[in-house]
């Protein structure tokens, strides 16, 4: 008797790595073990990257609500330390547009967090 060997879903994997491959160079794209590595190994590069565009925004926001801070005369720390004492719930991400974008808006918040 034969070996049962289910095709259908051995095709139906092999097509969706090879599908996740489109776009890829040369035999990345149409080569199975090829194709399978490359796609395996994007994932990887996906899931850590996920996590350093975090890190990589808030450093961002950071520089931006620092350099705010400093045409005012004071320093990121000082501010941040200032503004969890007044009881101001603004993230970083506001902030950090506020001082990009609304100068007067961040001019405001610092007079808020120095009274």
């Amino acid at each position: 008797m034969p070996r049962s060997v289910n095709t259908v879903a051995s095709r139906a994997k092999r097509k969706r790595i090879l599908k996740q491959a489109k776009g890829y160079w040369g035999r990345r794209k149409n080569v199975w073990t090829v194709a399978k590595n490359a796609v395996e190994k994007g994932l990887v590069y996906s899931y850590r990257d996920r996590k350093a565009k975090k890190r990589e925004f808030r450093k961002l926001w950071i520089q931006r609500i620092n350099a705010g801070a400093r045409l005012h005369g004071m320093s990121y720390s000082q501010f941040m330390g200032k503004l969890g004492q007044s009881g101001v719930e603004l993230n970083r991400k506001v902030l950090a547009d506020l001082a990009m974008n609304h100068p007067e808006a961040f001019k405001a918040v610092i007079d808020k967090v120095n009274k």
